[in-house]
């Protein structure tokens, strides 16, 4: 059975516009899955944690037949072969993948939040997702049109 995906792509370090191609083609090269759309790539300022430089943020829409659980080792397994390590929260990073929605269920597990519990405050993953799915709809949430309309304001621009 295939899922629907949709993974958020985020990196403020050691080249992290080519860090968000790579991720993209690391996610299409996933087994048992499909890359079937990538948003455009946008610039963001970090949301809190220490001084840091501005992130290059996508989102990613996949078809997978990994279930949620597997779909989020291989986005860790990813992270970590781009050097990702784990630290102070919001700190900077070379590649954070974030599972999103996946399909339209909810989970809440210690180790794994679907949709993911801020994205609705965010426009770096809003925006790139109404890119991909202007009709999308955040289970519990609500519409993501509706949502981008009334996250607050943060300083993003799309990329050439």
């Amino acid at each position: 059975m295939k899922h629907v995906a949709f993974v958020g792509i985020g990196s403020n370090l050691e080249g992290p516009r080519a860090r968000v191609l790579a991720a993209f083609d690391a996610l299409d090269a996933l087994a048992r899955t499909e890359l079937t759309a990538r948003s455009p790539l946008y610039r963001s300022a970090p949301l809190g944690g220490p001084p840091q430089p501005d992130y290059v943020n996508a989102v990613a829409r996949l078809e997978t037949e990994l279930d949620a659980e597997a779909l989020l080792d291989a986005l860790r397994a990813i992270e970590t072969g781009q050097g990702r390590s784990r630290g102070e929260v919001n700190a900077p990073r070379t590649l954070d993948l974030d599972l999103l929605l996946y399909d339209a269920v909810i989970l809440d597990r210690p180790n794994l939040q679907v949709p993911h519990p801020r994205m609705h405050e965010r426009r770096f993953v809003l925006a790139p997702l109404y890119d991909l799915a202007a009709d999308a709809w955040i289970p519990g949430r609500g519409a993501v049109a509706d949502l981008l309309a009334q996250c607050p304001a943060q300083r993003i621009e799309r990329m050439r």
